[in-house]
């Protein structure tokens, strides 16, 4: 890790280039304001190198997928390493202990260690889970019991631009938070994901597990889903929700009414 020190009068002075978030939560902003729109978030124990400090809000990047952000100042804790995991919280939601205080957690919260206490600057972090509360990214392969295990536990999730947690989500974030379950990583944005993996020619291709991408008027990619059959997507729209699709694009099975026009499909796992 890179350090910058600048002596002044014989007292030094360490800058820190990366820091962890140890609420449940946190909003990453487009500028470093309170009013300015939520972009994206960062869950508990997520990792960011610190682009530009302030006062009030600092610019970062999540180590996790690159995007970059306006941070609360007071929401991040520096620290002096960053640890890699394929361990994630497997519930709902659920409790962490920092400094002996229990902090809520949503589903995929990464964690570093299975059971036990580590150091993340001045603060302790532990937890007891039972291991069917844990998720193993590296066991779990994608298969229908698993990949239905997990995108169940998001129905219903209500949208929320910016969002990649059970407590509010946005498409983008649903999906990248899904195939993270099983160590797959996909970029932040919808249209950033419609550049991974292999195109696919038609639905009539598809399988379960690819990616679709949709348009508007325009023919900007606005909004992505996964496929569980070539006529069957979940997706977050309004809430996280499983609709049709064909060869247009999605139409709600609540209202019937079209929703959104197909432009794309991409097969992630091979």
């Amino acid at each position: 890790m890179q350090r910058v020190q600048i002596c002044i009068s014989k007292t030094i002075f360490v800058f820190m280039n990366y820091a962890i978030n140890l609420l449940s939560v946190i909003p990453m902003r487009k500028e470093g304001a309170h009013r300015s729109e939520m972009v994206s978030q960062l869950l508990f124990g997520e990792y960011v190198e610190v682009l530009e400090g302030g006062d009030d809000f600092m610019r970062v990047k999540c180590l996790y997928d690159g995007y970059e952000g306006w941070v609360q100042t007071s929401q991040l804790t520096p620290v002096d390493e960053v640890l890699p995991t394929d361990l994630f919280v497997g519930h709902w939601s659920d409790r962490l202990l920092v400094n002996d205080q229990y902090v809520p957690v949503p589903l995929g919260t990464p964690l570093y260690i299975s059971e036990g206490t580590i150091v993340a600057g001045r603060h302790k972090i532990s937890h007891s889970l039972p291991p069917s509360a844990l998720w193993h990214s590296r066991i779990e392969t994608f298969r229908a019991e698993s990949f239905l295990k997990v995108y169940s536990l998001y129905l219903n999730t209500p949208y929320l631009w910016g969002g990649k947690s059970v407590f509010g989500i946005d498409c983008s974030g649903f999906v990248q938070q899904v195939f993270k379950l099983f160590g797959i990583r996909l970029l932040r944005d919808g249209y950033l994901q419609a550049e991974q993996g292999t195109p696919m020619d038609n639905l009539l291709e598809a399988r379960m597990g690819d990616l679709a991408f949709f348009n508007n008027e325009a023919g900007k990619i606005t909004h992505v889903g996964i496929l569980l059959s070539p006529d069957q997507i979940v997706h977050a729209a309004g809430k996280v929700r499983i609709d049709r699709i064909d060869a247009e694009g999605i139409m709600n099975v609540d209202t019937g009414k079209r929703t959104h026009t197909l432009h794309s499909i991409r097969r992630i796992i091979d």
